[in-house]
């Protein structure tokens, strides 16, 4: 099966080298196609103000001078000889869960997979240390054997987070929905020597909604995560609001 990987971490990544050297291990036709620098939070952005560049290391690795949904679309639309039966974007240093995937330049990359066509997953490691690559990329493995022996029935796009602990220790598979953080901290405020302004925006708030059957608490419980997303924004049950408000005016 052809494979298209990529990443927001940039080519350099760990989770990124241990997903290729994995998938390549089990027989698939392996291509990476990542951000030349870490592009984390850069979501579904095009850079359309200038043109891309395509290089590639002497592993073999393609990376590109911008985002990952850059990436992934030049792969797609231009760039391979034959298009890939999957792309798979990760490993993700760090969890995608909730509203993080709003944000994720991992998602957002399989994203642009899914929306041109091609079965998509998102995988990301919910660090403690970083220990656990492995246990990430074989379980991407075995997503990649079940979508070659038995192919998805509907156009696909799945969020994966899996626990950074030993194979053994995790404690099953999960499918989930997303969960909600509360508010992000408060952005930094900083002084440089030259008394000028600075800001860096605020962590991530804390799990709001984490109970039963969302992703946060999948993964505490030690299980990995599976959440299918889709791209439909439309609020449909305030369409009717919007409708009667306007006629009020």
């Amino acid at each position: 099966m052809r494979i298209l990987l990529s990443n927001d971490d940039g080519y350099f990544a760990p989770g990124l080298a241990t997903l290729a050297a994995t998938l390549t291990r089990h027989g698939h036709q392996v291509t990476v196609v990542a951000p030349e620098r870490d592009r984390s939070g850069a979501s579904n952005s095009l850079t359309l103000d200038r043109p891309l560049m395509v290089r590639q290391t002497p592993a073999g690795f393609h990376y590109v001078n911008g985002t990952p949904t850059d990436c992934v679309h030049l792969a797609v639309t231009g760039l391979l000889p034959e298009l890939p039966d999957m792309v798979i974007s990760g490993i993700n240093h760090g969890a995608n869960m909730g509203d993080d995937t709003v944000y994720s330049g991992t998602v957002a990359a399989a994203t642009e997979g899914f929306l041109l066509g091609i079965p998509s997953v998102a995988i990301s490691l919910v660090n403690v240390r970083d220990e656990h690559f492995q246990t990430a990329a074989d379980f991407a493995a075995d997503l990649a054997a079940r979508f070659a022996a038995r192919p998805f029935p509907e156009h696909v796009l799945l969020n994966v987070n899996v626990p950074d602990v030993p194979p053994q220790a995790i404690t099953g598979v999960e499918v989930t929905r997303l969960g909600r953080r509360h508010k992000a901290q408060d952005t930094v405020k900083t002084v440089n020597p030259r008394n000028q302004t600075m800001y860096w925006v605020g962590a991530a708030g804390a799990a709001q909604d984490a109970g039963p059957g969302t992703d946060f608490h999948a993964v505490a419980q030690g299980r990995i995560s599976i959440t299918p997303l889709q791209l439909d924004l439309t609020r449909y049950g305030q369409m009717h609001l919007v409708d009667d408000w306007l006629k009020q005016g």
